[in-house]
């Protein structure tokens, strides 16, 4: 089975008028400065060789500095994004402080052709959200999780 496969959990919390979703601004010079399509569910890449849930567990530590919450896990399938890789992601009911957050780091030559190698988050902030806001910040395709937590938690059709 070919392509790029990533997994994530979607932490959402009840608020009085709804709910809120925890996403995560995409770390790096690629993304600085950008907010619509720079937002994302915290989530990674893996290999055949791990289950999909460990991933999304993994990943959310890895882009958080944080353990993943305890929970039932609820599962909201997966999407293709634009680039052809499948994103597979479950919601979580959790709260956590972003300011808590230590993210991740990743290296890249930075400008490029210049030689410098440097270090960048992963994510570099953390917002709780609602929906409807989430929903134009995150990267294409991704909103189709909000959708489907929405329904989930709402019981709506």
């Amino acid at each position: 089975m070919g392509g790029k496969r990533s997994a994530g959990l979607l932490l959402y919390r009840r608020v009085e008028d709804g709910i809120e979703v925890l996403v995560g601004h995409m770390g790096g010079p690629f993304f600085m400065g950008r907010e619509a399509g720079a937002w994302s569910v915290p989530k990674g890449e893996y290999g055949p060789d791990e289950l999909p849930e460990a991933a999304a567990r993994r990943e959310f530590e890895e882009e958080l500095g944080l353990p993943p919450p305890e929970g039932d896990l609820v599962p909201l399938g997966e999407i293709v994004q634009q680039g052809g890789k499948t994103v597979t992601v479950w919601a979580v009911e959790a709260d956590l402080d972003p300011a808590d957050a230590v993210p991740g780091t990743f290296t890249m030559e930075w400008p490029r052709g210049s030689g410098t190698v440097r270090a960048f988050p992963e994510m570099d902030r953390f917002a709780w959200l609602s929906p409807e806001a989430a929903a134009g910040l995150l990267v294409r395709g991704q909103d189709a999780f909000l959708d489907r937590l929405v329904r989930q938690v709402t019981g709506g059709a």
